[in-house]
């Protein structure tokens, strides 16, 4: 399905504009590629990760959801909200130092349901978490 935003949106401007959530900012994350088609994120591995010094899993999910739900929001279009309904996570390596980066892909892009991977990899370029969300896209609530 073709989005309804117009085809030169400037995705960074757009999620700058909206807000990460202070979630996202408390974690250090960095929004650095954003467009339906693919969108990428740094989060640092200090003061993320689980008193044994490895990055939290929650961590990753974290980032992948944020990752996640930004791009299906963007599919969605204007008057449109996707909401998270379903995420899971496969970690297969610990990340302890650095910086780890998210590159989110959609894998379906419905009107009203998206499904994104989101692929994580520490600074050596070795994956070490893999998330999948789903997310309901529906219309935006009436304002009060």
């Amino acid at each position: 399905m073709a989005s309804d935003l117009p085809a030169d949106i400037d995705g960074l401007a757009w999620a700058a504009e909206r807000g990460l959530g202070a979630l996202a900012e408390k974690m250090g994350m960095r929004f650095t590629e954003f467009t339906i088609e693919r969108c990428v994120a740094t989060m640092p591995v200090e003061g993320n990760t689980q008193p044994v010094g490895l990055l939290h899993g929650g961590a990753y999910v974290v980032l992948g959801e944020s990752l996640g739900s930004m791009a299906a929001n963007l599919h969605a279009g204007p008057g449109r909200l996707a909401v998270g309904v379903d995420i899971n996570a496969t970690h297969t390596r610990p990340a302890t130092s650095g910086i780890v980066t998210g590159v989110c892909t959609p894998v379906h892009l419905g009107r009203s349901m998206t499904v994104h991977e989101i692929a994580v990899s520490d600074d050596q370029g070795r994956r070490c978490s893999t998330i999948r969300i789903t997310n309901m896209i529906k219309e935006m609530p009436a304002a009060n």
